[in-house]
């Protein structure tokens, strides 16, 4: 899940009351739609509780010195990594059944989009035990990473200017030599 060029600071461990938070939520959705009627003696027999453990077994979260990866999901499988400077925003979010199953939902904003175009991504993870201190994991990487970007950026701009300054002295000598 992690290039070899990485160091992976953390991973997260997912809480297993997922299980059983997602089993009901698309219980849920199959009772209020007309066709999830007919799906929903499968789910209580056996179909709910092996989809929602195949689910539970995919979910991946790793944070290294540059990146948060996350992945989730097996009949449509979806891997995300976002770089940590594009990190705007990590919140909760806990509803009445989230907070009864003492699980909690991180959400990470991001910004992109090109030119004049700003767009936002959101990415959630739901059920990270420990949730808080993973949150503040990534806050204090993503300032680390920020704060070594910009220390490498001056770094160069001050090597670019010196560099500069001794093109135009180099100039001079040869123009003395002439």
């Amino acid at each position: 899940m992690s290039p070899s060029s990485e160091t992976i600071l953390r991973t997260a461990t997912f809480n297993p009351k997922v299980r059983t938070y997602i089993f009901l939520v698309i219980l849920f959705y199959l009772i209020v739609s007309f066709i999830g009627w007919i799906l929903i003696p499968f789910w209580l027999l056996g179909l709910g509780q092996w989809f929602s453990g195949r689910f539970f077994q995919t979910l991946r979260c790793q944070l290294s010195d540059r990146n948060l990866r996350f992945a989730k999901g097996f009949i449509v499988h979806v891997e995300k990594t976002i770089p940590l400077e594009n990190i705007q925003d990590v919140a909760f979010i806990g509803g009445p059944l989230l907070r009864a199953f003492g699980l909690t939902m991180i959400r990470v904003e991001t910004a992109g989009g090109g030119g004049a175009k700003h767009t936002s991504n959101m990415m959630s993870m739901i059920g990270i035990e420990d949730a808080e201190a993973f949150r503040d994991g990534i806050l204090r990487q993503r300032e680390r990473w920020l704060q070594q970007r910009r220390q490498d950026d001056t770094g160069e701009a001050v090597f670019s200017a010196m560099h500069r300054e001794l093109m135009a002295i180099r100039a001079l000598l040869e123009q003395s030599r002439s």
